[in-house]
């Protein structure tokens, strides 16, 4: 009943890691995917050791966390060893960031060699200047990366997209017109929060990105407005805790979806949890399968 397929990668269970939590090493990933992870996406790697933004770089607030990691990560040649222990164990999606068509290029080819089932294009990062949201809110230039990449490699290639624009749907189609394979959307909302004891932002990047619950309603809006602007595969990610969540973001046009945050709050069985009762829903209001709940809010 909960088998889906995000274009040609068929998942047993609709729900993901999303990249960033729980990702970050072999043992982490066949950890989540035991907990009953339909996949893991993997921390967001570069093509070079990268030590991220000095601290302090998370803090959590009413509703939710704010981040501005800076995509800290050991770059794309260590990173092989952690997906030769991952990749053995279940679907793993290498999420990967670049400045330029060459180098995401490069990178996904180097994540289909350590055995990734798909890539996942980071075109919205909002707080690591030069990569991410800087370059993900120009459609010419998804274009021509989305382009690139699918001619590099024979895997899927997702693009995860950015709230923080009026024309999300622009960018979707961009991705559609280059021939990627879906579409991830959200990644997390620019924020700031100033500590007013010290008068001073708390993040040392000044602002970050917000995940939880409070941008979980801007997470399914997005799903919903890219549903009617192109015909393939949406992920939907962004605020999910819960099998209500998760079920408002199938029926908003999502084949799938993604768990960030939840992990963090509610620990690793969040994913049996979140199934088992999406599951019992499904029974109880008579859906069959997933596909027969993706995008009936449109209907």
């Amino acid at each position: 009943m909960l088998v889906t397929s995000v274009g040609k990668l068929r998942l047993e269970r609709p729900g993901m890691v999303a990249s960033g939590i729980m990702d970050e090493t072999g043992p982490s990933m066949v950890r989540m995917l035991r907990s009953g992870a339909g996949a893991v996406v993997t921390k967001s790697i570069g093509s070079e050791p990268n030590p991220g933004h000095p601290n302090p770089t998370f803090t959590e607030l009413k509703g939710g966390y704010i981040n501005a990691m800076g995509l800290p990560n050991p770059g794309i040649e260590l990173f092989g060893k952690e997906m030769e222990v991952a990749s053995k164990s279940g679907n793993i999606v290498g999420s990967i960031y670049g400045s330029s068509p060459e180098e995401f290029s490069m990178l996904a080819g180097k994540m289909e060699e350590y055995g990734a089932v798909g890539v996942e294009l980071n075109l919205s990062c909002p707080h690591a200047s030069g990569y991410g949201m800087e370059l993900g809110t120009d459609p010419a230039v998804i274009r021509s990366i989305v382009s690139a990449v699918k001619s590099a490699v024979s895997i899927p290639v997702w693009t995860k997209l950015t709230p923080n624009t009026h024309m999300i749907k622009d960018l979707a189609i961009a991705v559609y017109e280059a021939g990627g394979d879906a579409v991830v959307a959200i990644n997390t909302v620019k924020a700031m929060v100033i500590s007013p004891q010290f008068g001073k932002p708390i993040l040392s990047n000044k602002f970050g990105g917000l995940s939880g619950p409070a941008i979980r309603s801007i997470g399914v809006r997005a799903v919903f407005d890219i549903r009617t602007a192109v015909d393939i595969p949406i992920i939907g990610v962004g605020g999910i805790s819960d099998w209500k969540d998760a079920a408002q973001y199938i029926m908003a046009g999502a084949c799938a979806f993604q768990i960030g945050s939840a992990v963090g709050t509610k620990g690793i069985d969040v994913f049996e949890t979140v199934h088992s009762e999406l599951e019992r829903f499904m029974k109880d209001y008579g859906y069959g399968s997933i596909k027969d709940m993706v995008g009936v809010a449109h209907e």
